[in-house]
């Protein structure tokens, strides 16, 4: 993959999520407050975004959202293969927990 292809696949996922975010923003802010992992002021401003302002904001050459899982445990809890399916339900619900609990004190 070219320098070229890797700016259009950029531009492409800001947009992407951009809609994505305005979308669930709209429809359960709560909810998309948590999920996006971004603040009530971010989420006001991502609201009212025009389609112009977002096609704008989409072009530029760094990727709008980043990952969240920026330790171990959690990253371990995602990507363990448990011999059971209710272990790996067991390792997400506890990895959405140590997120939920970020979030929280983000806010």
């Amino acid at each position: 993959m070219n320098a070229d292809q890797i700016l259009s696949e950029i531009r492409e996922a800001n947009l992407s999520y951009l809609m994505l975010a305005q979308s669930l923003i709209r429809s359960d802010r709560e909810q998309a407050l948590y999920r996006l992992g971004i603040s009530e002021e971010s989420a006001s401003l991502i609201a009212l975004l025009s389609p112009a302002q977002m096609m704008k904001i989409a072009a530029g050459n760094t990727l709008l959202c980043r990952f969240r899982m920026d330790d171990d445990m959690v990253w371990g809890l995602l990507t363990s293969h448990g011999k059971s399916a209710a272990n790996d339900s067991t390792n997400r619900l506890h990895a959405s927990i140590l997120l939920a609990g970020r979030h929280q004190e983000a806010a």
